[in-house]
């Protein structure tokens, strides 16, 4: 018998705060019933999961997202992910328009933008 990923969680201080901000990243909200204060929190069609922890984050992820814009290109999302409050950590954006970048969000949870696949084309 195999497994199926139910859900890919992060660790944080406030569940909430950290879900609204994903919800905006996919264009989705925050599961209805979630309340601020709450320690598990979930998304509207996501298979993302926040939880909090008593610890804040000290170390790289392991494991992290990569994202592909799906209506604009990769430097546009940069920008909107940015103006949603991530930070951007390291930059492999090459000038011959190959490359992506790292960015963090609030809780410093790094995950990349690459090209969407209209550029790759």
């Amino acid at each position: 018998m195999t497994s199926l990923v139910h859900h890919v969680t992060f660790d944080c201080a406030d569940p909430y705060k950290l879900a609204s901000f994903w919800a905006q990243v996919f264009g989705t909200t925050v599961h209805p019933e979630a309340q601020p204060g709450d320690g598990e929190v979930g998304l509207v069609g996501s298979d993302l999961l926040f939880i909090q922890v008593p610890e804040s984050k000290t170390i790289k992820n392991r494991v992290h997202v990569d994202l592909q814009p799906q209506d604009r290109t990769r430097d546009e999302e940069v920008e909107r992910l940015l103006s949603l409050g991530a930070t951007l950590a390291a930059d492999f954006r090459k000038s011959d328009g190959t490359g992506w970048a790292v960015l963090t969000d609030p809780a410093g949870n790094e995950f990349c933008v690459e090209r969407s696949k209209a550029e790759r084309e």
